[in-house]
């Protein structure tokens, strides 16, 4: 862990390189201690159907989930969030800046007892962290 998750409104597609927001938010945890870099996963799932604020379509979102273990302090996961949100927003500055555009965050706990993680992502990465 941490998972990443980034649900958009399909109408920003054509002014945001959504590969390059996950990319983007990837570089952005793996700078963050308390995240595991063999543990960062950042996906992006677009929103085909979407009505926003006062029904116009050239309204946009993204929303950024982030999802991690338990146990973590309160201000780590306050620090983490505002580094994801600052990150997500500088990504986005250029295109908010002629687009109607609504940004979102959120971090929450996953009870590590009811979520089993297995895999060998470790075992193949360059350098073994």
């Amino acid at each position: 862990m941490p998972h990443f998750h980034i649900d958009y409104s399909a109408n920003i597609e054509e002014a945001v390189d959504i590969q390059a927001l996950c990319e983007a938010i990837r570089a952005t945890a793996a700078e963050i201690e308390t995240f595991p870099t063999a543990g960062i996963r950042v996906r992006a799932t677009c929103a085909d159907h979407v009505s926003m604020a006062d029904g116009n379509p050239k309204h946009g979102y993204i929303d950024l989930s982030v999802r991690l273990r338990e146990g973590r302090a309160a201000d780590v996961k306050q620090d983490a969030i505002t580094r994801i949100f600052a990150a997500l927003k500088d990504f986005m500055s250029t295109a908010m800046e002629t687009r109607s555009i609504a940004l979102s965050a959120e971090i929450r706990d996953i009870d590590a007892a009811l979520s089993p993680k297995f895999g060998t992502v470790r075992d193949h990465m360059e350098d073994n962290a």
